[in-house]
């Protein structure tokens, strides 16, 4: 059951929780049903800024919802030509609650189908930065990688078959929607590690990022043409096949009186690194 907008044109109030129309956003909490409810199929954004990029990325909108103390703010979004013919729901608190499973304050949101995804091939084809992800299991490190990737100039995303899904809402949001706007390939679980030798075919250096002793220091390797940087999940790090796998093992130096980095940092500094002019000599294979 619903209502018209109050006047807003585009705008239709939603006050039954078990309307069809919102599907889009139930559950949102819960990673094993929204993974297998959006599929390949779409996925969503949360937040003004993470629905703008979904735009301005080219990713065409399903629907919004909005708790009714966020219309004012999206009104000037929806004079957008993306926005055209995209229903724009609006529901109270208690009602926002029912459908997506909790207490969510101050919604804004939006679901938005997904693009299709190029293969590793493409990426090894037309990059020449690339991160590449292992078993990575927190979508808020894959989240603040992205933002760091699009900051620093990384041209795209490989992932194993393992990682978690680049676009989950937390992601979206960490990233700020960066996310996006970033290529991503998922290797098929037959083809990893050796998706890198594809980057390598290709032309590519890969850099196991690794706080291995015996790894090259960051700051004495010169930046090949093409890279590839590889990180591994918090604690467990990369797979020792997947470092076999890659042209050199790479550590960041820090202190010792700190044990490590978060993953999302380490990636950030390498980025940095990696897009300044460097001196020393290259490790070796």
């Amino acid at each position: 059951m619903s209502n018209d907008g109050g006047g807003v044109d585009g705008v239709t109030y939603i006050l039954d929780p078990a309307d069809e129309r919102v599907d889009d956003y139930r559950e949102l909490n819960s990673i094993a049903v929204r993974a297998e409810m959006e599929g390949a199929e779409f996925f969503m954004g949360e937040g003004y800024v993470p629905i703008e990029r979904m735009l301005d990325s080219g990713h065409r909108l399903r629907s919004v919802l909005l708790h009714p103390k966020r219309l004012k703010r999206f009104i000037p979004v929806m004079a957008r030509p993306e926005l055209a013919g995209v229903p724009v729901y609006v529901a109270e608190q208690h009602v926002i609650a029912e459908i997506v499973g909790f207490n969510m304050y101050r919604s804004v949101l939006a679901s938005a189908f997904r693009a299709p995804t190029p293969t590793v091939g493409d990426l090894a084809r037309s990059c020449r930065r690339l991160v590449v992800l292992e078993a990575l299991n927190d979508d808020q490190n894959v989240g603040a990688i992205a933002r760091a990737a699009r900051a620093f100039g990384i041209d795209g995303m490989v992932i194993s078959p393992t990682c978690n899904d680049p676009y989950q809402r937390r992601t979206v949001r960490v990233s700020m929607g960066e996310i996006l706007h970033v290529r991503v390939a998922r290797a098929s679980a037959d083809d990893w590690p050796g998706a890198i030798d594809t980057l390598h075919a290709n032309g590519f250096h890969s850099w196991a990022m690794t706080p291995d002793v015996d790894a090259v220091d960051l700051w004495d390797l010169v930046v090949p043409d093409k890279v590839a940087i590889v990180l591994g999940a918090e604690g467990h790090g990369l797979e020792t096949t997947t470092k076999d796998a890659t042209t050199h093992r790479v550590r960041i130096p820090i202190s010792p009186d700190v044990d490590s980095l978060n993953v999302g940092h380490a990636a950030a500094v390498t980025f940095a690194v990696i897009g300044r002019p460097s001196t020393g000599a290259p490790g070796p294979r």
